[in-house]
């Protein structure tokens, strides 16, 4: 967001830019959709989702940020987005082969991975630019 204030001759523009963490929200939502999806089969690759799911929830706010809301409040509504994807997950997994096509089964995680890179991009790029 652009403001611009003019005093006499001089012109002052404030550039305020908020970072929402709205890229990591995308791959906690798709990360929580794999996690409900292989939810079933206790296994070492669930126990390493749900370390993973809790790392990409709670490490965001830890991100250089200009204003930071209550962490509770932030990671009480993650934790409903990942509680909702989790429950996503669960559902598809047991509509997989009655409403979608079998091969539907792996669309969560090749959506994960999509997000995620989309997402590395973004905070490479937030943290590589050149300062002005």
């Amino acid at each position: 967001m652009k403001s611009v204030a003019e005093i006499g001759h001089r012109i002052e523009v404030e550039v305020v830019e908020r970072s929402f963490v709205l890229d990591t929200t995308f791959v906690l939502f798709f990360l929580a959709v794999e996690l409900g999806r292989t939810v079933s089969v206790a296994s070492l690759d669930s126990m390493l989702l749900g370390v993973a799911l809790a790392g990409i929830a709670v490490g965001p706010y830890f991100f250089d940020d200009l204003e930071k809301p209550d962490f509770g409040t932030w990671l009480a509504g993650r934790g409903w987005l990942a509680a909702f994807g989790v429950g996503i997950g669960v559902v598809f997994n047991q509509l997989v082969g009655i409403v979608f096509p079998e091969m539907m089964r792996f669309a969560p995680m090749g959506l994960l991975i999509v997000s995620a890179i989309i997402s590395c991009q973004v905070q490479f790029y937030r943290f590589l630019r050149v300062k002005q």
